[in-house]
């Protein structure tokens, strides 16, 4: 009998062991690269990325721009005393790059101090100085990077901040490239999974973009948002975005949320923005669907990426959350360098 209950043991794990490994692959996992599930990709036709890009490539030359968000000077003293006692606060650093403080801890998201968001001297530069030098950041205990992008995940930033101790949060795919840098300690995070750190817990949750930083590793590397949360406040960051039902799934499971950073800009052309981007309109629709108390506007004004005029984004942002019933005291566009407690 014994035996007997051997070979069925054997054959039950060998049978296990030859299951189809499609089964247990997540919805977002292809055999050889990352996708969003419920959204295929249709390539914008060339009649309009051509001209778009040869129009980017001449603005890349071009010297300052009208409609630039306002900047205000913050010496990160406040900052730096608040690192202490963790009164809750965001600081707009610039794109999509916000500092925030809660939990007694301090992170930072996307972040970008370069000069331009490219592998190469030209490419998109920053119109707005950093909201705060390098040098005046409180202690940074970890970073959360959305994606591979060249404005989001910025490598010589991210030496910076290595050398200062911080930890780093990427999503699935994207561990390699920091640690070949020399960058890290970094973890990896698959949509869902979650860390905790200190008084926080830190989510991956879904997001709907696309990856790419050279010619062949298109959706190699996985992209998404990030919650994180402790017991008095929950904060969510969109990452890069198109609209997508995952907002109110995101809100079910991890919301309401005390502060969401949505990003508002690079949606035009909308046939080549659309399943990547948020539009304001939709920005506001989304801080909606996650429960959002608040929001902040980010990823608009500091590198000219797409064709709107950059002052559009906000202005539209405002328009969209005042016919929603929401306002500027819930839905902030802060200045470059402006700090508010939440």
């Amino acid at each position: 009998m014994r035996f007997v209950a051997f070979l069925l043991a054997l054959l039950a794990i060998t049978a296990f062991s030859q299951e189809d490994p499609m089964r247990a692959r997540p919805a977002h996992h292809g055999p050889k690269a990352f996708f969003n599930p419920g959204y295929p990709w249709h390539e914008p036709p060339v009649s309009v990325t051509a001209p778009f890009f040869l129009r980017r490539f001449a603005t890349s030359l071009m010297g300052a721009k009208a409609g630039t968000p306002d900047r205000v000077a913050n010496d990160g003293a406040f900052l730096r005393q608040n690192a202490l006692g963790s009164v809750p606060s965001v600081t707009w650093i610039g794109h999509s790059t916000v500092l925030v403080q809660m939990g007694h801890v301090t992170f930072l998201t996307d972040p970008i101090w370069s000069r331009t968001a490219s592998p190469l001297p030209i490419g998109p530069r920053r119109y707005v100085a950093p909201g705060l030098a390098l040098e005046d950041l409180p202690h940074v205990d970890f970073v959360v990077v959305s994606h591979n992008h060249y404005d989001h995940m910025d490598l010589e930033t991210l030496h910076c901040l290595a050398r200062r101790g911080t930890r780093f949060f990427v999503p699935l795919g994207n561990a390699r490239l920091l640690e070949r840098e020399g960058i890290g300690p970094v973890e990896e995070l698959d949509w869902w999974d979650s860390r905790t750190l200190g008084e926080v817990t830190i989510h991956s949750v879904p997001a709907r973009h696309w990856s790419r930083r050279g010619v062949s590793d298109l959706n190699q590397a996985l992209w998404s948002g990030w919650v994180v949360h402790a017991s008095d406040r929950r904060f969510y960051f969109a990452g890069d975005t198109g609209s997508f039902s995952g907002f109110e799934e995101i809100g079910a499971r991890l919301g309401p949320f005390d502060l969401a950073a949505l990003p508002i800009g690079a949606y035009s052309p909308s046939a080549m923005m659309a399943p990547s981007h948020l539009d304001p309109e939709q920005a506001i629709s989304a801080a909606e669907s996650l429960a959002a108390k608040r929001s902040i506007a980010i990823h608009f004004g500091t590198f000219d990426l797409s064709d709107e005029p950059l002052d559009e984004p906000p202005r539209r942002f405002r328009a969209a959350s005042a016919r929603a019933g929401r306002g500027d005291a819930v839905d902030w566009v802060l200045k470059v360098g402006e700090t508010r407690l939440w």
